[in-house]
């Protein structure tokens, strides 16, 4: 049984490490470090196909809580699931849940994306 996860789990990275050059295009470098951020910052993090983009979860079974995908913009989200953080002092009730890069990483935006990553795993 366990080796039967074991494959499956090897077998939903493989599909996240192919799609990101996919969708990503000329910009395949950013978004495989986007991944390798994500899961060094939970590396209980499951990676597999979401809706089409690369999504993290806790488990196989359980809900996205990452994602990542490239559209006009690179993007950089949390859904629902995930632990938000919630600005109970914010004038306004938005809650931040994704973000926008148009050129390449930097270390500020790793290490932001890196806390952003670890809070929603809580």
């Amino acid at each position: 049984m366990a080796t039967k996860k074991a494959d499956k789990d090897a077998d939903n990275l493989a599909a996240v490490l192919e799609k990101i050059p996919q969708m990503f295009g000329e910009d395949a470098d950013i978004g495989l470090r986007m991944h390798d951020i994500i899961l060094q910052a939970a590396p209980e993090l499951k990676p597999r196909l979401w809706y089409g983009m690369p999504g993290y979860a806790r488990g196989r079974s359980k809900p996205v809580l990452v994602f990542i995908r490239r559209d006009d913009y690179l993007t950089f989200g949390l859904t629902e699931k995930a632990n938000l953080l919630i600005d109970e002092n914010a004038p306004d009730k938005l809650i931040p849940n994704a973000w926008f890069l148009k050129t390449d990483l930097d270390e500020a935006t790793e290490a932001r994306m890196a806390e952003i990553v670890r809070a929603a795993v809580g």
